[in-house]
């Protein structure tokens, strides 16, 4: 491969697209809410317009049993999308929600396309990234111990004979 060819197509391991996976991950386990209250906290409401209107619709969840073998189809899953441009600076953004709310995909992709921007991306790190990625990581480690709580040791008891 050229270098020119690496240069256009990033590979997985680049940071800048590691963190923008992170910010879509965070946004998309996000309540609504937590981003209606981020959205109306902006200093100012950025003009944008849709690219593709939200959108519901099914996407096929694909699966391998113990995460090896061949995969198969495991089920179908209802998610939201929708995708805006920034009316300043043009910059695009993509919001894919698991569920019918596609005001949140809409919120989503909004919040993508802010978080392009370095100054923006910096005060959406401050005030809403860095916050959700802690509140989540509680509620996993909540959800961690109250599975641990339930845990059962199995063991084999040998029985003597009399």
């Amino acid at each position: 491969m050229s270098t020119a060819s690496q240069k256009t197509n990033p590979s997985p391991s680049d940071p800048a697209i590691a963190a923008r996976q992170r910010r879509l991950r965070l946004l998309a386990r996000a309540e609504r809410g937590c981003l209606e209250q981020a959205f109306a906290a902006l200093p100012q409401q950025p003009g944008y317009r849709r690219l593709k209107q939200p959108e519901t619709g099914l996407a096929m969840l694909r699966a391998r049993a113990g995460g090896v073998g061949q995969r198969f189809n495991m089920g179908e899953m209802t998610i939201s999308r929708c995708v805006v441009a920034l009316e300043a600076g043009g910059a695009m953004g993509v919001g894919y929600v698991p569920g019918r709310d596609q005001r949140k995909a809409e919120l989503v992709a909004l919040f993508d396309a802010l978080s392009q921007d370095a100054a923006t991306a910096a005060l959406l790190e401050a005030s809403l990234f860095a916050p959700l990625e802690s509140e989540l990581a509680q509620a996993q480690a909540a959800r961690a111990a109250k599975v641990a709580a339930t845990k059962v040791d199995f063991f084999t008891m040998v029985r003597g004979e009399d």
